[in-house]
């Protein structure tokens, strides 16, 4: 039953998704900001934190999945825990891949990184416990897929030629601008969440925007895999 429920409300979801994401497929790197990148001799920590804030606001993948991450979190302190482990996860691989040359499949990472966000779907509408009768421990899953985050967003850096001089200084500035982008959207996420929850119609749309959610996330696994494919 929950699963026909799914199919037919992907059914009509997924052509409104098909557009949304279409207009806001914008996920590289703007021209200008990607001269700046190519050009940087030395240590610029401002303008790579502002890089670095600019890439998570506007990354809607990084996003979409913190959305579902604390999509029904109500107590701070769990926000907390559950953001500080994603940020964790994806400090950690974007500061290991840049630093140390290690090279990953954009394509494959984007596309784990579109899966962690229908996992996260499938996890808020409790469907692993329907189907498989296990519920999956969601601080480590969050943990991991904070990983191939950073990875994917080593990978975006990776697309330059970086000057070596100043070159972790500037890794790290970016690191920091990430996080400073992923508090500030958590905070415009949060009053948004908070007036909606206060709602009665919170309890009736939580399905259907976690349907939307993992539409989304099959749409950019599709668009990355694709991708692959082509490009292979």
């Amino acid at each position: 039953m929950i699963l026909r429920k799914i199919l037919f409300k992907l059914f009509f979801v997924l052509p409104i998704s098909v557009v949304v994401t279409s207009l806001v497929y914008a996920h590289g790197v703007a021209e200008g900001d990607a001269a700046f990148i190519e050009q940087a001799i030395g240590a610029q920590a401002i303008p790579f934190i502002y890089l670095g804030a600019k890439h998570m606001v506007t990354g809607y993948d990084h996003l979409l999945f913190l959305i579902g991450v604390i999509f029904f979190l109500y107590k701070m302190k769990d926000v907390v825990i559950y953001v500080t482990l994603f940020a964790v996860g994806h400090s950690t691989t974007l500061l290991y891949g840049v630093l140390s040359g290690t090279h990953v499949n954009p394509y494959i990472v984007d596309a784990i990184i579109g899966f962690s966000v229908v996992y996260k779907a499938l996890d808020n509408i409790g469907a692993f416990k329907r189907w498989f009768g296990f519920q999956p421990n969601t601080k480590v899953a969050v943990l991991i897929f904070g990983f191939f985050h950073g990875f994917g967003l080593a990978t975006k850096l990776q697309d330059f030629t970086l000057s070596e001089e100043g070159l972790v200084a500037n890794i790290v500035a970016f690191n920091i601008g990430v996080e400073i982008g992923q508090l500030l959207a958590l905070a415009a996420i949060l009053i948004v969440m908070n007036f909606w929850r206060r709602s009665d119609v919170f309890v009736r749309q939580a399905f259907n925007t976690n349907v939307v959610l993992m539409s989304a996330g099959f749409l950019l696994m599709g668009y990355q895999l694709s991708g692959l494919l082509i490009a292979t």
